[in-house]
């Protein structure tokens, strides 16, 4: 690789496949802005980050924020108009301020409180250092978006966390209805918060945080408050949004019919941060292997850039293991050879949801003197921490997301091009302390013809848990509620006919009682809560709420590249035939049985932070079981109870081995794999199993599989299969088309 890899050729030279050239005309990632900080994304862990304003007072340092000079501004608009919509850069100290401002403005007089919603509740989060702060010099802080953020506000207000400043997430609250006045919350727990209190009688202010993720409950929470709005007059709302979404969210909240601007109910406020500007660069040609050309271009630049950090984004954990182990084998052969960049080391670090602590640390950690630090990370290093020193970026123009196909009826996590939007946020990590580069490996051609902003989850999403969400809310026509961006009507009807399956749905399309109103109380997908649900009748309701426990906890086995042989081995230890859900049962009574010992969990490559978050989930499980009077029982060691009771809420996922040696889906007949971190991927392929989400790379993979009988599926669920030979089901589809 030459120096010409990173340069603008001239029209008359040579093209190598990966050679860059610098943008054609001034653009967005020119002068990026950023919108998100250290909230939500896709990871898990506990990360630290270095705060150079320690010595400042916390009132200097909430001078220091761009949003500071805002403070009349946002507060005048807010007594004007009933949406103001900002667009804050990172950094701005919106999240964090804005509640504040309002708390001191008396609008949380007479009881009222102000809500802020986080669209997720678990991040890999650090403390930026143009947020407030007086802890150490190097902070730790927890996993979640919603307690960090509230115990800064609470730290910023010398109050106890709880009292004045409170949070709410699922399966933990923090708050006092008497005292709390600022709330932080998640999207979907104030969409259980709407059940009880439809009109958010108790807010004064609703702040949306980050709505540009457009999650699920983002845009449910969106449509339901255009409805309130209508009944309060005195609800005001402020949107928290990216640029391209920002003329979006006004329009659907103006309500002035005229085109008297002075009539107008809603208005945006851009909040300018402190950016410097991005230089992109593209390649000439598309690149055949993106993790190959990102090893590839990285060492390019080493080379030829001189110093700064670099954030290389790849799509997933294994793409960035692969990366990160052929950095740190080629470069030192690279580097003997040549003797380029006087000498200077490079030193590669991973970053993904459930990487092990001690990994993390690194990432956070100075380099040492002469070496620079690679960061290979999957987007969650796009806005969910902040990376100090990153001068450079290199964006393999994919990301992971979850999809919902109409036409194999399967969710699964599938790579696919970013949006405009995502890889402006990606180029705006290099632009945080000086002048930076992003190298685009993908051409500027493709970059235009990439989408504006990602594709909404409402629009490719299983609208199963929307649907049942409305109905509890009362929302009995969800074809004609009022969404932001309108999912398609297919998906809504099939999300019906698998409520309706799973037993939440009555032929009229209402919610049953007391199943269906129970599973929409349920903090979890309807399938999920069927199985708890129902567990009883199994005798196995223990077990159920352990497993249901252990499967929302990402990463429960750490992987490590330097370690395979013996992860594995260690992973072996609790495997059984019958599969992933039995397994992580065993896993967890290992850890019960073994006192919650973080060293035996070292040893044996568990995650011991996810374990303590299933046990915090299992007891919270348990108490609303407890509540809808199912009794805690356990089958005693027998497999059989537990599976059929997986069937019972699974049963839409199941697959029958095939010839071939794949799997076919049993309702669609759609060819699937068994995932190569699923136990069963090395045993002898059982004949049937049920899942509980696909992967989709090269292939379609099941995740999280269980062995079962064939009959247990038209037993516990006839009315979705039937049940004989071949010949036997064709001939009963014979008649019912004679009969028709």
């Amino acid at each position: 690789m030459t120096s010409s890899f990173l340069q603008p050729r001239g029209p008359g030279e040579d093209r190598e496949t990966h050679t860059f050239r610098g943008g054609g005309r001034s653009r967005a990632a020119g002068s990026v802005n950023l919108e998100r900080q250290a909230e939500g994304s896709e990871g898990a862990g506990t990360v630290l980050s270095y705060n150079p304003h320690i010595n400042l007072t916390l009132t200097q340092q909430r001078q220091r924020l761009p949003i500071f000079k805002y403070r009349s501004q946002i507060m005048y608009l807010t007594e004007k108009y009933r949406t103001v919509v900002i667009i804050g850069e990172t950094g701005s100290g919106k999240t964090t301020q804005i509640p504040q401002y309002l708390h001191e403005a008396n609008w949380t007089g007479n009881g009222y409180v102000v809500g802020i919603t986080q669209p997720r509740r678990v991040a890999a989060t650090t403390v930026s250092p143009s947020l407030p702060t007086y802890l150490p010099l190097l902070v730790c802080l927890s996993v979640c978006v919603c307690r960090q953020v509230a115990s800064r506000v609470a730290d910023e207000r010398g109050a106890m966390l709880g009292r004045e400043v409170g949070y709410s997430i699922r399966f933990d609250s923090c708050c006092d209805p008497k005292q709390t006045r600022i709330k932080f919350l998640t999207d979907g727990m104030l969409v259980r918060e709407m059940m009880k209190d439809p009109l958010l009688k108790d807010y004064s202010v609703m702040i949306l945080d980050e709505a540009h993720e457009r999650t699920l409950h983002t845009d449910i929470i969106v449509g339901l408050l255009r409805k309130i709005m209508k009944k309060r007059d005195d609800l005001r709302l402020i949107v928290s949004s990216a640029t391209l979404d920002a003329e979006l969210f006004k329009n659907f909240f103006e309500t002035n019919p005229t085109r008297d601007s002075s009539r107008d109910t809603a208005v945006i406020l851009t909040v300018e941060g402190r950016v410097f500007s991005v230089q992109p660069r593209y390649v000439k040609r598309p690149v055949a292997n993106y993790v190959t050309s990102t090893v590839e271009t990285v060492l390019a630049l080493h080379r030829e850039e001189r110093n700064g950090d670099v954030l290389a984004f790849l799509t997933g954990q294994e793409e960035v293991d692969t990366a990160v182990a052929h950095l740190g084998w080629v470069w030192p052969r690279v580097e003997h050879a040549s003797r380029s960049n006087k000498g200077m080391q490079l030193m590669a670090v991973p970053l993904y949801g459930g990487l092990p602590y001690g990994d993390q640390l690194k990432v956070f950690q100075r380099a040492p003197p002469n070496t620079r630090k690679v960061v290979v990370a999957t987007n969650i290093a796009e806005t969910s921490v902040t990376l100090p020193g990153i001068v450079f970026v290199v964006d393999c123009g994919f990301v992971k997301l979850r999809t919902f196909s109409l036409t194999t009826y399967l969710e699964s996590l599938m790579v696919v091009p970013v949006s405009q939007s995502s890889a402006v946020q990606r180029a705006g990590r290099a632009g945080r302390v000086r002048t930076g580069k992003v190298f685009r490996l993908y051409t500027e051609d493709s970059y235009e013809k990439l989408e504006q902003t990602t594709v909404p989850e409402m629009q490719r999403s299983n609208l199963a848990p929307v649907i049942l969400q409305l109905k509890a809310l009362g929302v009995d026509n969800v074809l004609r509620f009022h969404f932001l961006s309108p999912p398609p009507a297919d998906s809504m009807l099939h999300a019906l006919e698998l409520l309706y399956a799973l037993g939440a749905l009555d032929d009229d399309c209402q919610l049953t009682q007391p199943l269906g109103h129970n599973m929409a109380e349920f903090p979890l997908p309807p399938m999920f809560a069927r199985m708890l649900l129902t567990s009883d009748t199994f005798g196995c309701s223990d077990e159920a709420v352990t497993i249901t426990a252990m499967l929302q906890v990402h990463h429960v086995f750490n992987q490590t590249s330097r370690q395979k042989a013996s992860a594995e081995a260690a992973r072996r230890k609790f495997c059984v035939y019958e599969g992933d859900h039995m397994t992580l049962l065993n896993v967890y009574k290992a850890f019960i049985r073994f006192n919650k010992d973080p060293r035996w969990c070292q040893q044996h490559f568990l995650n011991y932070k996810g374990l303590c978050h299933a046990v915090s989930i299992r007891e919270q499980l348990i108490k609303l079981l407890k509540r809808f009077k199912i009794p805690l029982t356990s089958c005693e060691g027998d497999p059989e109870p537990v599976q059929r009771c997986i069937v019972s809420g699974f049963f839409p996922n199941a697959a029958r081995l095939h010839y071939t040696g794949s799997y076919r889906t049993v309702r669609g007949d759609h060819t699937l794999l068994i995932h190569p971190s699923s136990i069963l991927h090395s045993e002898r392929s059982p004949p049937w199993v049920v899942f509980n989400e696909v992967i989709q790379t090269s292939k379609q993979y099941m995740r999280d599989v269980t062995v079962i009988k064939p009959g247990w599926l038209y037993e516990l669920a006839p009315h979705f299969y039937e049940y004989g030979t071949e010949r036997e089901l064709a001939e009963a589809k014979r008649r019912r088309t004679d009969a028709s």
